[in-house]
């Protein structure tokens, strides 16, 4: 980064530890089933059944993890979770048994679910105003490029050491959460410009707690809009590899091509699009740009499915979609992060983002199901149904705009996002 911008203390320690818990994560995220059939050697049904129940449950944890965070600090609690994560992954090589395998499963899956919300939590004490968009775009990149270099990775040491590359990643992973954390406790407790609450204060939150967050109707709006958009994020991993090989009749080798293309753009574009959020004027009008751009590329998928099986346009037209909705990430994500953490009070910052985490999770659970049962009716249904879900919910961000508060919706022009280094 240029040595003119602003930084936080600490800023470089938090963006690495974002990074290295990214590679660590991208070890184990693109062969999830496989991956824990070795470390367990339990059957594949036991394990997935095991995996949907204990992350369905893991999601019950959000509201304690919110709760965690405004009684004692977003830092405390996002130490905890990279310790309970990287203890989880030690121990699932030795969780031979369905007893130990559900528990730690649960365990790990509460503090998987929670992590967010706690990091943006944290990010909220450290920045504000346009630092906001600056921070999380330049996360972003970093977490994607990590992704993609934890899972090369992975490829090369499961094509090098068979199965027990499997449990060296196991390991690798849970190193990665313990590195992280060090980097991470290295950030002080607050940014300078954030005091702590007074004690009166502080007990008047807890007494008001999720009682607060259900009242604010315009945040459930914001809830609810990334409800309906994050659908769209999941498209690409559990969508589009059934769609390409089932219904476009093109080789699974397409789908690699297509993440590879996601994980590049996001990690390349991500802080130059940032830097574009911010001359939106307004993070409701740039969260929204970049659904629509999200619903352009669903209908273009749609449309591919009128073409001929094999037909040799198909595949630009895929990869040409996969830049499209990639790019529509790439100006929603910051701009709806920094707008949900702007529009959290400060003494309730814990509960609003658990309660905005709720949606991703929701979203994560649900889509699966939905679009395998949507494209058993029809191969291009599940297109349609996303497109319509992510513009309707583009259309409600537009609409909330009025009713958040003004240093919620725009931020400050003065700051700037750093060229990536």
């Amino acid at each position: 980064m240029r040595s003119n911008q602003r930084r936080f203390p600490g800023e470089l320690k938090l963006l690495t530890a974002m990074a290295v818990d990214a590679i660590g994560n991208g070890m184990y995220i693109p062969f999830t089933i496989v991956f824990f059939r070795h470390v367990t050697d339990l059957p594949l049904a036991v394990i997935g059944l095991v995996l949907t129940i204990t992350g369905l449950a893991g999601m019950a944890a959000l509201p304690l993890v919110g709760s965690l965070v405004d009684r004692y600090g977003a830092r405390r609690v996002q130490l905890a979770l990279y310790l309970v994560r990287g203890v989880g992954f030690v121990a699932y090589p030795f969780s031979g048994s369905l007893a130990a395998f559900f528990v730690v499963s649960l365990v790990t899956a509460a503090a998987t679910r929670g992590f967010p919300a706690a990091q943006q939590a944290r990010i909220g004490e450290l920045v504000s105003g346009a630092d906001l968009e600056r921070l999380n775009a330049l996360g972003r990149s970093l977490v994607n490029g990590g992704l993609g270099a934890g899972s090369l990775l992975a490829a090369l040491l499961v094509g090098y050491a068979g199965g027990t590359g499997y449990t060296v990643a196991a390991l690798v992973n849970a190193a990665s959460f313990f590195v992280a954390g060090v980097l991470a406790w290295g950030v002080p407790e607050r940014a300078r410009s954030e005091q702590p609450l007074e004690p009166k204060q502080a007990v008047a939150a807890e007494q008001i707690g999720y009682r607060a967050v259900l009242a604010d109707r315009p945040f459930l709006g914001l809830s609810t809009a990334n409800f309906l958009i994050s659908h769209g994020y999941a498209a690409l991993s559990v969508l589009l590899p059934v769609y390409l090989t089932e219904v476009l009749r093109e080789p699974q080798s397409l789908t690699g091509i297509a993440f590879a293309v996601n994980t590049v753009m996001c990690a390349g574009l991500g802080v130059p699009a940032g830097r574009l959020v911010q001359r939106f004027g307004s993070r409701n009008r740039a969260a929204a740009t970049g659904a629509a751009l999200f619903a352009a590329a669903f209908v273009a998928d749609a449309a591919l499915g009128l073409a001929a099986p094999g037909s040799g346009w198909v595949t630009a037209g895929v990869l040409a979609a996969v830049a499209l909705a990639t790019f529509g990430e790439v100006v929603h994500n910051p701009a709806a992060q920094a707008l949900v953490t702007a529009a959290a009070p400060p003494a309730l910052r814990g509960r609003y983002m658990a309660t905005y985490q709720l949606s991703w999770s929701l979203s994560a659970a649900i889509a699966p199901s939905l679009f395998t049962g949507l494209m058993a009716l029809d191969g291009r249904l599940p297109w349609l149904v996303l497109g319509a879900g992510v513009a309707a919910g583009g259309a409600l961000l537009l609409r909330l705009e009025k009713h958040l508060p003004e240093e919620a919706v725009r931020a400050p022009k003065e700051a700037k996002v750093p060229v990536a280094a």
